[in-house]
């Protein structure tokens, strides 16, 4: 299997970098191969242009390079911080400019776009990795965990990918070694679960 990993988040001594580390190193541990892509440290444009927006549009080479390859993936993990509710920005750009008709979805025919589209991404599985500075209490009765709905309802349900799974790790801020340590393994256990030797 071949696993796809986009790591959005612009410190390299951050949490999210280590998250990412120990994911590529267990999918690795278990025998697949990875596309790895640090969003930040690639300076990914985020901004989608109006002349890529057409399904059949010529697309630049990069983008072309994240499409070919988040279609071929047998498997997508995502790694990020949680920027008020929302994935940052770079982040929603990736998704605005690779996750796009003919790649991810398409709309069936008669339908003009308003339905709901046919997913066409061949991955078994997905795991969203985020981390927050929120309780998990507060998180779910005051915000409604937005980030479930977006990653979970409006992308990878979308785009046929209904095997998915999410873990946050809170409250980042104030965690310690130790804690950060136990979430590594968490992260470790779940490669082995959906991405098995």
């Amino acid at each position: 299997m071949v696993i796809s990993v986009i790591l959005a988040h612009p410190d390299p001594e951050s949490f999210n970098h280590a998250i990412a580390k120990e994911a590529v190193e267990a999918i690795k541990a278990n025998g697949h191969a990875v596309f790895y892509h640090d969003l930040y440290q690639e300076n990914f444009d985020p901004l989608l242009n109006f002349e890529e927006i057409s399904k059949d549009a010529i697309l630049p080479d990069v983008i072309k390079q994240h499409c070919d390859e988040i279609a071929a993936a047998d498997g997508i993990v995502i790694v990020h911080p949680n920027w008020w509710g929302q994935p940052p920005a770079i982040l929603k750009g990736w998704v605005d400019r690779v996750i796009r008709p003919g790649v991810a979805y398409e709309f069936l025919d008669g339908d003009s776009g308003e339905g709901i589209p046919k997913g066409l991404l061949k991955a078994k599985a997905a795991i969203v990795f985020n981390t927050s500075n929120t309780e998990i209490q507060r998180e779910n009765k005051v915000f409604g965990d937005p980030q479930e709905t977006i990653w979970k309802n409006c992308i990878f349900g979308l785009c046929g990918v209904t095997n998915f799974h999410r873990r946050m790790f809170n409250v980042i801020v104030t965690s310690t070694n130790a804690q950060r340590k136990k979430w590594l393994d968490a992260v470790v256990r779940d490669i082995n679960i959906f991405f098995p030797r």
